[in-house]
């Protein structure tokens, strides 16, 4: 049975997370800041998604792989915008191509998956991140194939990390399975929360940060090993091998500084 999360510390921890986060005027609100849990840390990266664009990147225009924060920024720079932060979003072959679910521009790219198979993608139940108009949701691939919902951009990954408040049932609290991840997940209000930890830890320890800390009733597991953040704000941009997708929260680029 799937125990539900505990309520002890809840409030404590919320507010220790908004303390962490700078708050910016609602219209500009993407930021990413600190958050200890549990004695591990994490980079916590929040936006509202009524306010600030949440976009899928994959392909430039030619069709050629993208692969790297600074070639999506590059290419932003063209829509005079810029990369407030961003991170990997979702497994890929060896050509970058998506193991799951992919839609970009609203153009499916490729389909749901929702067999059981190997590794952490096959461990059902799996998901799905569907960005839509103002909207950003996590949705159990199961439920989202029942009632496809219009997404412009979705990327599917797995596991769940919660799933109507309650952990993956598969989650083993004393896992020796560590790996530094990153995930995403929504509030009940909207808001998404992306989070990547500092080092290694397990789907149990990182589940209860997007459980008991950020509070987000679905939370989905993007990847490990290979997570990367791109936050400027905080000095951050990772780089290592071309990555397939990549999620990031666009703002409008700064104008020339005046003379």
């Amino acid at each position: 049975m799937i125990s539900p999360p505990p309520k002890p510390m809840r409030t404590r921890r919320l507010a220790g997370l908004l303390a962490a986060l700078l708050v910016l005027p609602a219209a500009a609100r993407a930021e990413c800041g600190h958050v200890a849990h549990e004695g591990r840390g994490y980079v916590v990266c929040e936006t509202d998604p009524a306010r600030v664009e949440l976009r899928l990147f994959r392909l430039d225009t030619t069709g050629a792989v993208l692969g790297s924060f600074a070639r999506v920024d590059l290419m932003l720079a063209g829509e005079g915008k810029t990369l407030a932060f961003a991170m990997n979003a979702g497994m890929y072959h060896a050509d970058r191509s998506p193991v799951g679910l992919y839609i970009e521009g609203g153009e499916q790219q490729a389909p749901a998956v929702a067999s059981a198979g190997p590794g952490n993608f096959g461990l059902l139940p799996n998901g799905i991140l569907c960005l839509a108009d103002g909207v950003a949701r996590v949705i159990e691939t199961r439920a989202y194939l029942a009632e496809p919902p219009a997404c412009r951009y979705a990327t599917q990954s797995g596991p769940m990390l919660v799933i109507d408040g309650a952990l993956h049932p598969r989650f083993l609290p004393d896992s020796d399975s560590r790996f530094v991840r990153n995930g995403v997940g929504v509030t009940a209000d909207g808001r998404a929360l992306f989070a990547i930890s500092d080092r290694p830890v397990t789907f149990h320890e990182f589940g209860r940060l997007f459980r008991d800390v950020l509070e987000t009733p679905n939370a989905l597991y993007l990847d490990g090993k290979i997570s990367r953040l791109y936050a400027p704000e905080l000095g951050r941009s990772d780089i290592g091998l071309p990555m397939g997708p990549i999620v990031g929260a666009l703002v409008d680029a700064p104008g020339d500084a005046p003379r």
